[in-house]
């Protein structure tokens, strides 16, 4: 597929250096039906790169563990989801542990509620799956739970951000008590400024996991704004509104440039900021997304022919 030409951005020399030290160890999200149009992920990514993969409702456990063998094979760290709603049972859940450990060596989950309304099975909540100490008992090293800096109308229907903020609470206890680090991945936001207060809330709150922050790679205007609606991204969603009413626009790549400059000037300017590292959602494709890593700082992806 052709791929419309991106943007440049005008940043200052300051402002670049800042974005790619920003972009240092930033990680991307996948599901087996996207990974599997890339031929070869070590000619995309950089080395080292984590790679979550994301379990949509339906997805048999055949196909997660299937792409996670074949992302380890190629040498990069693997993050699969657990849903918490689409697990039917402990059993269940300690199966899928020991699938992706024994075929694929995976040793990280992110662990989240689902994007389903109603539980399958005995799980509603990600705080559930941790408390099974199931991954624990498996060895696993990294954990990571969801975040939600524009807040969560599933969690908190009021608007408010009380249950949001009880359960971080509840997950930053959980972390003195396993063995594995732990870290909150957020939704995606396209604002800065809102993300920048959420973050300096957790730590006025006591809450000091380090945050990997969802930012949506480059995509068409129109898939940006469908898949902020589906995913409940809320007062941001202004951004794409007002990109919307500029018909010229409208056929050029909606890209990341901007807040992320603007992320990494704060963090550059506050080394303590709560934000330590860039999670990709690449909602216009993987290759679009690592072509703008690659463009703005990123590091160089390993020919695929030399490390085969």
């Amino acid at each position: 597929m052709a791929l419309l030409p991106f943007r440049k951005t005008k940043a200052s020399r300051g402002g670049a250096s800042d974005l790619e030290a920003f972009l240092k160890g930033f990680s991307i999200e996948v599901m087996p039906r996207t990974a599997a149009k890339i031929e070869d992920f070590r000619s995309l990514l950089p080395a080292g790169t984590r790679v979550y993969i994301a379990h949509i409702d339906g997805t048999p456990i055949d196909e997660m563990v299937a792409t996670a063998k074949r992302l380890a094979a190629e040498g990069f760290p693997v993050m699969p989801h657990f849903p918490a709603r689409i697990i039917a049972d402990r059993t269940t859940l300690a199966d899928w542990i020991a699938r992706y450990q024994g075929e694929a060596g995976v040793a990280q989950a992110l662990l989240l509620a689902g994007g389903v309304d109603a539980p399958r099975g005995d799980f509603h909540c990600s705080l559930q799956l941790l408390e099974t100490e199931e991954f624990d008992k498996a060895g696993f090293t990294r954990l990571h739970v969801a975040g939600h800096p524009e807040g969560n109308r599933d969690i908190d229907p009021d608007g408010s951000v009380k249950n949001v903020m009880e359960a971080l609470r509840w997950k930053q206890e959980f972390s003195k008590r396993t063995d594995a680090d732990m870290a909150i991945v957020t939704q995606f936001a396209f604002e800065p400024e809102p993300v920048i207060a959420w973050a300096e809330g957790l730590r006025a709150a006591g809450i000091d996991l380090p945050v990997h922050i969802g930012i949506a790679g480059p995509a068409k205007l129109q898939t940006m704004i469908r898949f902020a609606v589906a995913c409940g991204v809320g007062p941001s969603l202004r951004v794409l509104q007002r990109r919307a009413r500029d018909v010229t626009k409208l056929v050029t790549p909606f890209e990341p440039t901007e807040i992320l400059t603007d992320l990494a000037r704060h963090k550059a300017a506050n080394p303590d900021f709560a934000i330590e590292q860039v999670h990709f959602f690449p909602l216009g494709g993987i290759k679009a997304t690592a072509d703008w890593t690659a463009e703005h700082g990123g590091a160089v992806p390993r020919a695929a022919a030399a490390t085969a």
